[in-house]
């Protein structure tokens, strides 16, 4: 089968943030999506039927998706997401709702929250059964785009390479049904359990990811192409490639620092690429540890670098990597951006705040809810 990438302007970029809806008071789950769906549709004048194009239906009906255009600079997007953000509050707040984003809900029980009633939605449980109604995750997509079908796949493999540092950066989800895991990021990993979802396969040309599609589609494991659900994957109907690794981030700034450093790789690599050199893919049994490294010890995963197997923990390689991509920062207009992602080393990540609270109030989960709330509303 033939799969066109849509023309797209190199390095523009697109982010998705899913957010949960949770109760003022206790903060457990609140399943009112439609219910701000609908309020957020009409303050904005919309006809009945029609979807908000910035606020969007997600799998469970205690969340939403916040999503952006097409932008040249992070700062842009931010912006947008900030007056986004915005009207939601404007309908949740007299619904006595709060917006909560990490990784996980740290004690809601994931089998009792109700589906969104779609059809896909409902083959999707059905058939995953057990894992699809585990699924009371949430994270952050950043979409970059890419100028040429050819440079999508390179680039899909280099940021897997960079994958540990992401995935250390946003880890917000230690609990899990009321249980701390001992993981920074038990999301990612339950993630993966659903089929297609995970680290994507190594691909050496287009027509070999032409061929793995069809394979999919002929045995009935996707209908469609954007049920392959991989850490990072191309979307060719927005010629972008898309990193999906990220758990869901506390404040719009931690969102804008990510997407800073994925504009800031992406355009690093199709450089590489437009200059006749390669981005190095590395051994698939080292991607998986990789990813489990930073799954279980976030910022200080010691993470492997190549297929030669030397090591460095992340943080250290991380700030080796924001000083190369500084010069890259300032020509794509978000260097400001691209150094915050080191206020989340210096300031700690999400698991690591959520532990701190927990600790700080007898293990009062209930507490780590309504301090990741505050901490949103205070940094919108």
């Amino acid at each position: 089968m033939n799969i066109d990438f849509a023309q797209s302007a190199a390095n523009t970029l697109g982010i998705e943030w899913e957010i949960a809806l949770v109760d003022r008071d206790n903060g457990d789950l609140r399943s009112v999506a439609q219910e701000v769906l609908d309020g957020v549709r009409v303050a904005a004048g919309l006809p009945e039927g029609q979807e908000h194009p910035r606020v969007t239906q997600e799998l469970l009906s205690n969340t939403v998706e916040l999503v952006t255009g097409v932008h040249t600079r992070v700062a842009d997007a931010r912006q947008e997401l900030s007056e986004t953000l915005a009207e939601v509050r404007a309908v949740t707040d007299p619904l006595g709702v709060e917006l909560y984003s990490a990784g996980s809900h740290p004690f809601a029980q994931p089998t009792q929250q109700p589906v969104t009633d779609k059809e896909r939605y409902s083959k999707l449980i059905d058939r995953t059964q057990w894992w699809g109604r585990q699924m009371v995750i949430y994270g952050v997509h950043v979409h970059v785009g890419v100028d040429h079908h050819a440079k999508a796949l390179p680039i899909v493999d280099g940021l897997i390479n960079y994958q540990p540092h992401l995935l250390a950066l946003s880890a917000s989800s230690p609990f899990w049904g009321g249980d701390d895991t001992g993981y920074a990021s038990q999301r990612s990993l339950m993630f993966q359990q659903l089929p297609t979802g995970g680290l994507p396969f190594h691909f050496d040309q287009w027509s070999e990811y032409e061929k793995y599609v069809a394979d999919m589609m002929h045995t009935g494991v996707v209908d469609e192409l954007n049920e392959i659900r991989w850490d990072v994957r191309p979307v060719p109907r927005f010629g972008t490639v898309e990193m999906r690794i990220c758990d869901g981030l506390s404040s719009i700034r931690e969102v804008a620092s990510v997407a800073a450093l994925t504009q800031c790789l992406v355009a690093d690599m199709s450089a590489q690429l437009d200059a006749g050199r390669h981005i190095p893919v590395m051994s698939n049994w080292f991607r998986v540890e990789n990813k489990w490294r930073a799954a279980r010890y976030g910022l200080d995963a010691i993470i492997i670098l190549d297929s030669a197997g030397n090591e460095k923990l992340v943080t250290e390689h991380l700030a080796d990597e924001l000083t190369r991509l500084t010069p890259i920062a300032k020509r794509l207009g978000c260097e400001e951006e691209l150094a915050d992602v080191w206020r989340i080393v210096t300031d700690g990540a999400g698991y690591q705040r959520q532990r701190a609270v927990a600790g700080a109030h007898a293990g009062d989960l209930q507490e780590v809810v309504l301090a990741n709330t505050r901490r949103l509303r205070i940094e919108d």
